[in-house]
């Protein structure tokens, strides 16, 4: 299991040592990052934190998912590897794409028949 923990449902008041104070109750904390929007510097209401080992992430999912934080009952896993938004726009638009490419082509052999009706 990786040491790379999410953490969500946060309170947008929790603070990056408030997460960094619970979980280094369980454990070495490496890092801990409360993600927050880059206009108004509010906390989106997640974040993530980096254990010492696989076994501190293993243990803190364990005690502190779905635990009182601020209010909020949070909900720690183990955080999933972020998908580049090019590869989600180009599987997303992969069979649109070729429908359009298709379209072109027979736009561009209408085109070229007129051209040489006109011609």
């Amino acid at each position: 299991m990786p040491s790379k923990l999410y953490v969500g449902n946060l309170a947008y008041s929790v603070s990056n040592s408030d997460l960094e104070e619970l979980f280094s109750r369980i454990g070495q904390v490496q890092s801990v990052a409360v993600i927050t929007d880059k206009f108004s510097g509010q906390s989106k209401g997640f974040g993530f934190i980096e254990m010492g080992s696989a076994e501190d992430a293993s243990k803190a999912i364990q005690t502190l998912n779905d635990t009182d934080l601020k209010g909020r009952n949070i909900k720690v896993s183990e955080a999933k590897p972020r998908e580049s938004s090019f590869g989600a726009v180009a599987a997303a638009t992969g069979a649109a794409g070729a429908t359009i490419a298709a379209a072109g082509a027979a736009a561009v052999g209408n085109l070229n028949r007129q051209r040489g009706q006109l011609g």
